[in-house]
């Protein structure tokens, strides 16, 4: 028995495979992905996924964690955070994450798993291929930690085309388009289902490219426009009308960053600022947030913003938790001026793989959409208007890179 595991940026799942097939693991209650997203409560063991996410919105008390899988490879794996007084090391929150994955995925298969590919994006980090492998390598001992004696790696978006490939009727020459809340990845490959079971692919995967851009900078972006403004974000202080510093409200916009501001010292210096604030009434909201630890919370609600924007033209954001009847009205066009340069760089590094493929636009028969950001109305219309002849599959969006991975686990394990 053998398994794929997308650890997701936003999602997770997991998929079980051998001889009989692969199947996606249920890892809450009967739901095949899972938020990831955790929380430890105060004197009790972690809760993960919705779980998670409710008792933090509901205010019990503990520390709340989401998009750690953005830490991997970065300088702030090395330090570690406090977990409600206690020094944590992130390998160690990561990989109970991964352990309860591959319980879940355990428990459907009725034995212990000891071989998986894990799912990873064509780069970690953009432009340090040092900080890159270091990613990877963090994985890896993670999953070796949580029990895995054998553990393989594919780039998401591949994994994503297996996933695809058995349901085709014939050859296709294809874009994948994978989308998540941390990256942009894609990949140029020949589907074909007759050869789905072929152990060797690599003749059939002609380029890959890849960015660290993905639905969490949707978020932030929307959140540096549309929300931080109302909490004093370019206000200054002081007999110098001094700026008020960016990096408080950036960092409070980014879902791997919220955390690192619950400090001391932060919450001492955000107090002798709003001391002297030409906009007291905005900065006094920044101040709740810090002081409750709500951070989270604020930016779920812009995400959720974001989410009704793709069907709607308007939107609001309710943060009534910070003052009563406080919310913020957004359209998507402002969501669209947000994203636009996030947007443009999906759109050359998605022309950077097809140079790499030495394949022009017009001979792309199938474009593969796989992830939720993929659901963007802007980012859509890009695609369609790129590949206008090319037909579109977006099936199981946030289930088919771990169904993929599955497919490849038997690749890389079965004998």
């Amino acid at each position: 028995m053998y398994c794929g595991i997308d650890f997701g940026t936003s999602n997770s799942a997991i998929a079980i495979a051998n001889d009989d097939g692969v199947r996606l693991a249920p890892v809450e209650n009967d739901e095949i992905t899972l938020p990831s997203a955790l929380f430890y409560p105060l004197k009790k063991p972690p809760v993960y996924g919705h779980a998670a996410m409710t008792l933090f919105t509901e205010g019990e008390e503990g520390r709340f964690m989401r998009s750690l899988k953005r830490l991997l490879g970065t300088q702030l794996m090395n330090y570690g955070t406090l977990v409600n007084n206690t020094p944590r090391k992130f390998d160690d929150i990561i990989g109970g994450f991964i352990s309860f994955m591959k319980n879940k995925g355990e428990a459907l298969a009725g034995q212990p798993i000891e071989q998986a590919v894990i799912g990873r994006p064509v780069h970690f980090v953009d432009g340090d291929p040092g900080a890159d492998y270091a990613a990877e390598e963090q994985l890896r001992r993670i999953a070796e930690a949580a029990g895995f004696k054998h553990v393989a790696f594919q780039f998401e978006p591949i994994a994503a085309a297996f996933a695809h490939e058995t349901k085709l009727a014939s050859e296709k020459l294809t874009l994948v388009v994978d989308v998540g809340g941390g990256t942009s990845d894609f990949t140029v490959i020949h589907l074909d289902p007759k050869t789905a079971t072929k152990r060797e692919r690599a003749g059939d995967i002609l380029g890959n490219a890849g960015t660290r851009i993905g639905g969490n900078d949707f978020d932030k972006n929307l959140s540096i426009l549309s929300v931080m403004p109302h909490l004093g974000y370019k206000t200054g202080y002081g007999a110098k009308n001094l700026p008020v510093p960016l990096s408080w409200f950036h960092d409070m916009s980014e879902w791997s960053k919220i955390n690192f501001l619950y400090t001391s010292a932060m919450k001492r210096e955000v107090k002798t600022v709003l001391r002297e604030s030409h906009a007291p009434e905005k900065l006094r909201r920044y101040k709740k947030v810090l002081d409750g630890e709500t951070g989270h919370r604020l930016l779920d609600a812009t995400e959720r913003a974001k989410i009704a924007l793709t069907d709607a033209d308007s939107a609001a954001a309710d943060l009534g938790f910070i003052e009563p009847e406080f919310s913020i009205d957004m359209t998507r066009k402002d969501f669209e001026r947000a994203i636009a340069a996030d947007v443009d760089k999906i759109s050359a590094t998605m022309d950077e793989c097809l140079a790499l493929s030495n394949v022009q636009k017009d001979r792309i028969e199938l474009i593969v959409l796989t992830g939720g950001p993929t659901e963007t109305p802007l980012l859509k219309r890009l695609i369609k208007e790129k590949f206008p002849a090319a037909a579109l599959s977006e099936d199981d969006k946030l289930s088919s890179v771990a169904l993929g991975l599955g497919h490849d686990s038997l690749r890389a394990f079965a004998a």
